[in-house]
């Protein structure tokens, strides 16, 4: 098997992508400063009693949220997600939001992560790690039992993690009857409080789906790496815990933006338009039974995936992943108060920005300075000119973390396929267009170029391929469709 370092691949992709991965010097002296800064916000409450736990992935460090729920009085529950408060050692216009600024987002390669902000801060004095003090930006949510947000306020308050736990942890627990994770059983209440947040997550997932939210169940590709070297493409797929903190979240995010909307103040909104390619999805649908409208309609995309998932629900993670495809990419933009702004097409939210990752996002980071601005009774941190640059530029950097992360699996894949020349695989076109087309293998989840018998397939299409050859330098993966007869390639292409 050939070997490359992914540490230095991934190191050049980001530098070839318009990232900086090497800390500025200023950064350093401002790291100096740690908790030593003076607090002129809003005042902070004081919440650390409260059982808060977070769930993330088993190797994360970055942990920007926390999350505590209880019954009210009158049968409805309050649910609280603390922020980290990344702003208040990242100051707007310090050496260190310059960086963050240009970056825009941590970007995870799997052998090495290249965080927006100083690992000091993202994996230390900002992490809401467990056993650690810390300021928060808290979401605080009255949720009725029928899924909906009824109210919320947002303010300041200390916080202490009391149990850092994982998807794969309490995912597996509370899907599989696998053993209740050792945290979950030393700590008191823990296991009924988890519970309970499974009960609202419940309800507020069942709330977005009615209103035409997809229901989605894509298989994600990982690279392992050890010391920068290939050692597996792991899949990772949802579980009940994933789906908790995304509901959490989404209702989160959603409260702040009405939150911003009702002071009259601008924001970033992340949005999802219409479907790219939603003739595309109409053919998808037709060729498994149904009848969609001719123009993208969000109501009956998610009744059909509905009736999928049930039907067959072993393929439903291809199709999933062929309409996310054919969805398009988010994006950021400008929202200002009163306008009306398009919403998310996926979700089925009319109000929804980021907020609940500042230690890896910077659209969160300048959200939360938003809000903390709006309880200090303090003047808007940013023009919208400024927001609409900002805005502009996470899409763009976060397009071209995406391609970073995509080469490094490809790299890592092509290593690892080195020595499976000839061998065949179900697969899933992932790509059609006149660059090439590309497709998916099922199992390992692999990306890579149809090099035979690409014509007359599109994104969705299920077929067999054979791999052909492999190139780690590039990271090119080459597949030929089965049954087709090989043509020679032009001189020059690939």
């Amino acid at each position: 098997m050939l070997t490359q370092d992914l540490r230095d691949v991934a190191r050049r992709l980001m530098i070839e992508e318009g990232f900086n991965p090497d800390p500025d010097p200023a950064m350093r002296a401002e790291l100096q400063k740690l908790g030593k800064r003076p607090d002129t916000g809003a005042p902070l409450g004081d919440m650390r009693d409260l059982l808060w736990s977070s769930i993330d992935n088993d190797d994360t460090r970055d942990l920007d949220q926390i999350e505590f729920a209880e019954e009210t009085e009158n049968g409805e529950w309050r649910l609280y997600i603390g922020v980290a408060d990344v702003d208040s050692e990242a100051p707007e216009g310090s050496a260190i939001d310059a960086h963050a600024a240009a970056q825009t987002t941590t970007v995870y390669t799997g052998a090495v992560i290249f965080p927006m902000i100083p690992t000091e801060l993202s994996a230390g004095a900002t992490s809401l790690f467990e056993g650690a003090d810390r300021k928060s930006v808290m979401v605080d949510m009255v949720v009725g039992t029928d899924g909906t947000v009824k109210s919320a306020d947002i303010y300041r308050a200390r916080v202490t993690n009391k149990a850092q736990l994982t998807y794969s942890g309490v995912g597996n627990w509370i899907d599989s009857d696998a053993a209740i994770p050792d945290k979950v059983a030393r700590t008191a209440t823990l296991e009924s409080q988890l519970r309970l947040q499974t009960k609202i997550a419940t309800a507020l997932r069942k709330t977005r789906l009615d209103n035409g939210a997809l229901e989605i169940e894509t298989v994600e590709a990982r690279t392992v790496a050890d010391n920068g070297k290939v050692t597996g493409i792991e899949k990772t797929q949802r579980n009940t815990a994933t789906d908790m903190i995304e509901d959490f979240m989404i209702a989160a995010n959603g409260s702040v933006a009405r939150f911003l909307e009702a002071h009259h103040v601008s924001s970033i909104r992340r949005i999802v338009r219409s479907p790219e390619r939603w003739q595309r999805i109409v053919e998808l649908a037709k060729q498994l039974g149904t009848d969609l409208p001719a123009e993208p309609d969000r109501m009956a995309l998610h009744d059909f995936m509905q009736k999928r998932r049930s039907a067959d629900p072993d393929h439903f993670p291809d199709l999933s992943l062929a309409v996310v495809k054919l969805l398009g990419p988010g994006e950021y933009i400008l929202d200002q108060p009163g306008v009306e702004e398009p919403g998310h097409f996926g979700l089925a939210v009319q109000d929804y920005t980021h907020s609940t990752a500042p230690n890896r996002r910077y659209a969160d980071l300048v959200t939360q300075r938003i809000v903390k601005a709006v309880l200090a009774a303090a003047p808007p941190p940013y023009t919208d000119d400024q927001l609409s640059e900002i805005a502009r530029n996470c899409t763009l950097k976060e397009d071209a973390a995406r391609k970073v992360e995509r080469e490094v699996r490809k790299i890592a894949a092509a290593i690892l396929f080195s020595n499976r020349v000839g061998e065949r695989f179900k697969a899933i076109v992932t790509g059609n267009k006149p660059s090439g087309t590309y497709v998916r293998v099922v199992d390992p989840p692999v990306e890579g170029r149809l090099m035979r018998g690409e014509k007359g397939v599109d994104v969705g299409d299920e077929i067999e391929v054979e791999l052909l050859s492999t190139n780690p330098q590039k990271g090119f993966i080459d597949f030929g469709r089965v049954g087709e007869t090989p043509t020679p390639n032009p001189p020059g292409k690939r």
